[in-house]
């Protein structure tokens, strides 16, 4: 049975936390003279007291959190984090329609960096840090932020930690997950305080340096300019932006493996990272070829624009230094596989995960193999570690439902009037966490705002899901989650 009175008291706890990260907001507005001081104030009030009165009733409750109530907490938390962090836009009249605003900030903790904002430049700095506030915090999961600072305020870290984290094996650096939560996180810190001086010496102010690398080493992909990372018109910028997007894309732990142990040729053992390097390089050289034979591209724009974007979409990041909508139709094949496939497993990013990929094409050998020799014993091996067929098994009811949402969403918009190749892209950009689309009506370059509110709402849910991974919040659906025994 779901113990409420523990998600209650968590939900409570989340919620006052959340409210202290609008008050930071308040002195970025306060500090900038913007008009957003009290729209802050007055929501950070409202959450403030939703917290406590969740508490409330969750005061009775002990510490020891089930499966069953992980699921539920991870899931309630993204919605209710969502929902209470869209009142500064709604109180401040910034956006004015509820699904926009729900949208908005779904699209930030989830890291997707789908905007409906046409004008993003017209919103004051208080407003702006918040959307990048949302991102960075959604980079490692809002409940994992929660283990790494006060661990003692969530029961069953274990158990939430597997909910929330992404990809198919949960590794640690530590026995201890509280440990593990503080170094990734560190690592995590580490990397946007170097992407902010990188990105300060390559001539961005320090506002822009903070806010972009939020979004940069999150791979959410919210700009505080319309024209994202391209309105800099810097070559430098370009490249200090890719550099961060692609290492927010390896695996934290791996990362922390190479950086702090010095296990540098570790990486290149690794079947996903080496996947993930195959796959950006061979994607780059392909779209750089087009630009230049097609487009009339020079060498070196055509390889900034092609790894930046190749980079933007494979880690799920969203940022933009050219107009790819402009691009051969080829490119977009291209740039979907990147956005299908994702980064690696236990990063910031989206997607079906390298990782998986690796895994389908080692089933797929194994199966051509099974043809000659059936008696064969062939177990599936990724950086020499073989699966338990637990965990084949699980990946393809997560291929199989992952496609199957896409398909469904897709339809759905399609008979709402949308054209083809943007339903499906769409579809594939909010379970992948990606942020731009591949198309006419919405391209890489525009806002969302020309949705019907009521395929807001299914995006909303399709970038929640994506983030989480489907089966955390199909499992919801399940008549045996409900059922006493």
């Amino acid at each position: 049975m779901v113990n409420y009175g523990i998600i209650y008291k968590i939900i409570g706890q989340l919620l006052l936390l959340e409210s202290l990260l609008m008050a930071v907001c308040i002195a970025v507005a306060a500090a900038c003279h913007g008009d957003d001081v009290m729209p802050f104030l007055i929501s950070a009030a409202v959450t403030a007291c939703a917290g406590m009165v969740c508490r409330y009733f969750g005061r009775n409750a002990g510490n020891n959190l089930s499966r069953r109530d992980a699921y539920l907490v991870v899931t309630a938390t993204w919605v209710i984090f969502s929902f209470f962090g869209m009142l500064p836009l709604l109180v401040g009249g910034y956006v004015t329609s509820v699904a926009d605003a729900y949208f908005e900030t779904m699209s930030g903790f989830t890291t997707t960096g789908a905007t409906i904002l046409d004008d993003v430049e017209r919103l004051p700095h208080g407003i702006l840090f918040w959307r990048s506030l949302t991102q960075w915090i959604g980079g490692l999961g809002i409940v994992f932020f929660t283990i790494a600072i006060l661990p003692s305020m969530v029961g069953g870290s274990m158990k939430v930690f597997a909910a929330e984290a992404t990809g198919p094996f949960k590794s640690k650096m530590h026995p201890r997950l509280t440990t593990s939560a503080k170094w990734l996180w560190s690592i995590y810190l580490a990397l946007t305080l170097a992407c902010i001086l990188s990105y300060w010496l390559a001539g961005m102010g320090w506002f822009n340096s903070i806010n972009y690398s939020m979004s940069t080493t999150a791979t959410g992909g919210f700009a505080l300019h319309n024209n994202s990372t391209e309105y800099f018109a810097s070559p430098a910028i370009e490249y200090v932006s890719v550099v961060f997007q692609f290492l927010s894309g390896m695996n934290f732990v791996l990362l922390y493996a190479a950086l702090f142990r010095g296990r540098v040729m570790a990486l290149f053992r690794n079947s996903e990272f080496r996947l993930y390097v195959l796959v950006v390089a061979l994607s780059t050289a392909f779209i750089m070829y087009l630009l230049v034979s097609s487009c009339g591209y020079s060498l070196e724009p055509a390889f900034r624009s092609a790894v930046f974007q190749v980079v933007s979409f494979i880690t799920t990041t969203g940022l933009f230094n050219d107009d790819a909508g402009q691009w051969p139709h080829i490119t977009w094949v291209v740039l979907g596989c990147c956005m299908f496939i994702g980064a690696c497993a236990g990063s910031t990013s989206g997607g079906f995960k390298c990782v998986r990929g690796v895994m389908v094409f080692k089933v797929i050998h194994n199966e051509l193999r099974h043809l000659l020799h059936p008696n064969a014993v062939l177990p599936v091996k990724v950086s020499g570690q073989a699966v338990p067929p637990s965990k084949i098994s699980s990946l393809l009811a997560f291929f199989a439902v992952y496609v199957l949402m896409c398909l469904v969403a897709a339809t759905i918009m399609i008979a709402s009037g949308i054209d083809n190749t943007n339903a499906i892209t769409i579809a594939l950009s909010c379970m992948s966490n990606v942020g731009p689309t591949l198309g006419t009506e919405i391209g890489p370059v525009m806002s969302w705002s020309g949705l019907p509110d009521a395929i807001k709402w299914i995006c909303s849910l399709l970038m929640l899901m994506g983030r989480l991974e489907v089966m955390t919040v199909l499992v919801l659906f399940t008549r045996s989650y409900w059922k006493e025994n």
